[in-house]
């Protein structure tokens, strides 16, 4: 077995029980006959940055599938008494992308007509390839032979059509075709 293939078999561990594995553990996992052999292994997940030793000696991720500590709730109205405790952690690919990372891309905004949704010009935005769309989504449309980003909506007479989120921007119904090429997940800004 491979470094890269003990590595895997440790990270999927961490996973799937939100924990690091114990030495007795990881013998098991990788099937090593002794603990200095996870020791020297742990040196080098620690040395790779994988994994970080704390003052005790007690080994914490750094860097596994992309984790980021969840850390509690941030008050956005008044503010409140609030303590950084430790809730979760999560993978911002599992996340964002859940079950569908092989149909999702990114699409830079351009223009301002979704800026009322909180989407500006220069955003990315993460959208899943499909073909249809609930109302209300926002959708990556090919509408008459161009492409824009907008609400998808129906009308009261069951039409299909796009709607802005910016009041300066008018409604649009198709004239010929309307295509669903992708519904928005995520928007992601930079500051």
């Amino acid at each position: 077995m491979s470094y890269e293939s003990y590595k895997k078999k440790i990270t999927d561990f961490y996973k799937s029980h939100k924990r690091v594995p114990g030495y007795s553990e990881i013998m098991s996992l990788v099937g090593f006959k002794s603990k200095n052999a996870v020791y020297k292994l742990i040196n080098k997940l620690v040395d790779d940055g994988i994994f970080e030793k704390d003052s005790k000696g007690k080994l914490t991720p750094a860097r596994l599938h992309g984790d980021v500590p969840v850390l509690g709730l941030v008050e956005a109205g008044m503010p409140t008494v609030a303590g950084e405790e430790m809730l979760d952690a999560t993978s911002i690919e599992d996340f964002l992308l859940g079950d569908s990372k092989d149909s999702t891309y990114m699409l830079e905004v351009k223009g301002e007509s979704m800026i009322e949704a909180h989407i500006a010009e220069g955003d990315m935005v993460l959208v899943e390839r499909r073909t249809n769309a609930r109302v209300g989504d926002i959708v990556i449309a090919e509408v008459d032979g161009g492409w824009t980003m907008k609400y998808y909506r129906i009308d009261k007479r069951g039409n299909p059509y796009l709607q802005p989120a910016n009041k300066k921007f008018k409604d649009i119904y198709p004239e010929y075709d309307l295509k669903i090429a992708a519904v928005v997940k995520a928007v992601i800004r930079k500051f």
